[in-house]
Formats: structure tokens, sequence, C-alpha cells
């Protein structure tokens, strides 16, 4: 089993004379730094991304080190092994393990989802490192199904997630649900944000005929039927899916209904570049899912049909997005025909899309510091005394450590949440 280097390669923080708050970015396998950002620096990875996962780095100055967590090369053997065992818990065990010394030399750890913290949470349990960092445990998918969890695993999550400093989450939906089941910690939403500056101010255009619709992702949550069915019966409307996960069957003869692949950043920017709409059908989630999609459709200048769930309202409301019931084919049927009958309404949708994000900072910078907000609030000030630490929150931009990761393709194509790995998780 390869291990990953002990070599580091690290920018020297700019104030010397106090240590910085260091912190750990544990994010799945495949979301490596060196491997994400030479994917990113090529153009390899698609839609609107920062170069680093998520953005984190952007929480980094003199007073805080960001250190994201690296993929370790692996031979057929050893990655069918951890694969087997990640089936098998739900999370990513060998992974954390892995990253096991930066895990452990943290002042605090920061996850996006369950498969990252569960695993560092159990890693913790057997090694029992002091003192343990803290962790902010953010999960995507755990609460929608948790009901469908048998009761070893309900047990299991359950004693672990008691461990965590605080629960975060990316809907308000999910804040509600996670604060029934754990009503004794600290739960909080965060907004998640991408690169707001990648915006492409909005332009009123003519719709092009056949009137072009656009849908793109990868979540269990996507509701393919009902975009199916709304779609099948308007012979002067054209749709694309871009889908790599739960991708739709289609008998569709006709050539009107189009499934296509988009695998670089230049892909997915001309696919919205073409669509004069984008639909995001969904099935009733608690999780936001979609919100990537609604914010690259945003800052691309294209308006969304959404349907009406997950806590996406709590990032676009009803002035910005046109949003419908879920599972209703005919009321996203006549959504879209009311975009394509009126010019000016598509571009009030999005240029108020627009508008939003840069009004209420939807960007991956806001997220990012609100991490570091919360890891404020959790490192009190008399251990960040002891660290050596400033304390005011000035933010300031690009310093970033990591460690000499292991050489390796980006290669591995996408996979599902329990069973393989993914270089983009698109929700």
């Amino acid at each position: 089993m390869t291990s990953l280097p002990d070599s580091s390669l690290r920018i020297q923080p700019v104030d010397s004379r106090a240590r910085r708050i260091k912190v750990f970015v544990h994010l799945v396998h495949g979301f490596g730094a060196r491997r994400w950002s030479e994917a990113w620096a090529k153009g390899e990875m698609p839609g609107i991304l920062d170069k680093l996962p998520y953005g984190y780095y952007h929480a980094a100055d003199d007073q805080y080190e960001i250190l994201y967590s690296e993929d370790a090369n692996e031979s057929r053997i050893t990655r069918f092994m951890r694969l087997a065992l990640r089936r098998a818990l739900g999370f990513d065990l060998l992974h954390a393990w892995r990253n096991r010394v930066a895990l452990n030399e943290a002042d605090v750890v920061w996850t996006h989802t369950e498969l990252e913290h569960l695993g560092v949470l159990l890693l913790w349990c057997l090694t029992n490192p002091v003192p343990r960092p803290r962790l902010i445990a953010q999960s995507v998918w755990l609460y929608d199904r948790w009901n469908n969890f048998s009761a070893t695993k309900r047990w299991l999550y359950n004693t672990l997630l008691t461990k965590a400093d605080i629960l975060t989450v990316l809907s308000p939906d999910n804040m509600v649900r996670a604060r029934e089941l754990f009503p004794n910690k600290p739960v909080e939403f965060v907004r998640f944000g991408i690169d707001s500056g990648a915006i492409t101010p909005a332009v009123k255009r003519t719709r092009h005929k056949p009137l072009r619709v656009l849908s793109l992702g990868r979540d269990m949550h996507r509701d393919w039927d009902t975009l199916i069915e709304a779609i099948k019966p308007c012979g002067d409307w054209h749709l694309r899916i871009a889908a790599t996960q739960n991708v739709p069957r289609l008998a569709d003869k006709s050539g009107k209904i189009e499934l296509i692949k988009a695998t670089t950043a230049r892909e997915v920017f001309d696919l919205y570049a073409w669509a004069d709409i984008v639909a995001l059908p969904l099935r009733a989630n608690m999780h936001a899912s979609g919100i990537t999609v609604l914010a690259e459709a945003a800052l691309s200048g294209v308006p969304v049909i959404a349907s009406d769930t997950g806590g996406l309202r709590s990032y676009f409301s009803g002035r910005e997005v046109k949003y419908v019931p879920v599972g209703d084919f005919l009321a996203l049927r006549h959504a879209i025909r009311a975009l394509a009958d009126d010019d000016n309404l598509r571009f009030r949708l999005a240029c108020a899309a627009q508008e939003r994000i840069l009004s209420d900072d939807l960007s991956s910078k806001s997220y990012a510091m609100r991490h570091r907000e919360i890891s404020d609030r959790l490192l009190l000030p008399s251990e960040r005394a002891a660290n050596g630490a400033h304390t005011d929150a000035a933010a300031t931009g690009d310093s970033i450590s990591f460690r000499q990761p292991p050489r390796d393709n980006v290669g591995n194509s996408v996979a599902d949440f329990s069973s393989v790995d993914s270089p983009l998780k698109r929700r």
C-alpha cells in the first residue's frame, strides 16, 4: 500500500513572528491539491471552478495557513480495497488514514461532505491524537439518506458526529433536519459559492429557433423524467442534457433531446453560451441540489427554471429564478414556454440573478471566510494566544500551503457517493 510522501512545499507566512492557525482541508479522494490544480491549469475540469477545490484557500493569510489533502498513488488492488471499505462504511477511512499526519497536526480540520468527516472522526477514535484538532463536519447527502441507513450505520454515524465540534450544511432545510437529529450539537447553514469573478454580463437577445434548453448535473436528485416529459411534445424546442451520472434513458428518435458529455471548462462555457434557458429539474431533497449549476448559469448570464426544493430560495429568490413545483412536468413546460416567448423576461431574470450573486457575495471567497469565522469561534482566544496567532480577522489572499503530492495523472472518471471516486462532484 502506497503512502503519501513526507516532503513538503510551503509558502512562508507573511509574518514570521507568529505561528499561523493551521487549517487542514480534508476532501474526498480525487480532490487532491496538486491533481486538481494541474487539471485546472490545463482547463481539464468542467465548470466554473477555483484553482483549488471549493476556494477554501481564499481564507489564507498571515494568520491562517491552509493545507489541502492529497491523493495517494494506488495500485488496482489498493484502490479496490479502499473502495470496498468505503462502500461498507459509507465513508473513506483509508483516505483519512493516509492523510493522518497532516490531520493530527492541524488546529482545525475543514471537510466538505460526510465522506470525509466520518472517516476523520473514526480515525481519531482509533488513534486518539492529543491534542485533538477541532473539526467542522459539513454534510451534503447524509440527512437526505438518514432514514434509509441501516440501524447499525445510524448508530455509527450518530456516535461519530457527536464528537464533531460543529455540524454545517449548505441548505436551511438540511439545518432543520440536522438539528432534529442532533439537538445537542451546534448546527449552522453556510451558503455555498463559486468564483464570482468569472461573470459574463447578461445580454438581451432573441431566442433561437428551435429554442435551446440546457440541463446539466450528476447529483442523484436530478429529475430527468419530468424534464423529458415536459419537452417531448414541443416540436420547436431542443434539449441538451450534459450528465455523466444518473444519465436518463431516452426513447427520443427525433434528435430533439440530446445527451452530451462536457468534460472541460471550455465545453461547459460553450454550453452556457449555446443555451437560451437552463432547466434544473429536481426531486425533493434537503441539500440544495443543483446550486452549483444554478450559480454557474447565473454567472454565465442564462436564465434558470428550477424545481422549488432543497432550500434553493435561500440563494436565489423567485425574482432571480423561475421556480416550479417538484415533479410537475406541465408547470415546467409552461414555464419554459413563458420564458421562450418573452425576451425581456429572460433578460430580467439573468440580470437579477447576477445582481444577487454580487450583492449577497455568493462567492467561494465568502464561503471560505465563513469557515474561518466558525474556526475563530472554535479556537478560543486562549488557544489562539498560545499558538502565537493574531486575533484580528483581516484576510488578504493567496498564501497557500500543501504537501508535495504523489505523481499521478488526473485520470479516473466520476462516480457516485458511496462507491467510486470522483475528480468533480457537480451538485
